[in-house]
């Protein structure tokens, strides 16, 4: 499975972003894709994750409100739109996927593959 992260960006403080996270490679029955961020210093973030045949999501509290996880299921493709921007959004965004299953992790060891992230930078 290979994972494909792009949409990041400089925005300004209160602005948005939509990052894409394109997957490919073998088919399983049953997953999910989940979105995390890594901000210099810190360990890796859990953001949102959602499960690809039903479309459930699970947001981190922190972010309730102001992120959105959604899937397209013809692109393969899921999206994270992130509204509202914070400089503390600041982050290297990374999508990953659990495979072979249906829960919702908010951990990241958790997921068994990762996509290469996309720089997330927000301007004060």
């Amino acid at each position: 499975v290979q994972l494909q992260a792009s949409g990041g960006g400089l925005v300004q403080a209160g602005g948005s972003l939509r990052l894409s996270c394109a997957t490919s490679g073998r088919s399983f029955s049953r997953y999910v894709v989940g979105w995390f961020r890594q901000a210099p210093g810190k360990e890796r973030e859990f953001v949102a994750t959602i499960r690809w045949n039903d479309g459930r999501t699970y947001v981190a509290d922190s972010m309730k409100g102001r992120f959105t996880i959604s899937r397209d299921s013809a692109k393969n493709t899921v999206y994270l739109q992130m509204n509202d921007l914070k400089p503390e959004d600041t982050a290297v965004y990374y999508c990953a996927a659990d495979l072979n299953t249906w829960r919702l992790s908010s951990d990241k060891n958790e997921y068994d593959f990762w996509g290469q992230g996309t720089q997330v930078t927000v301007s004060s």
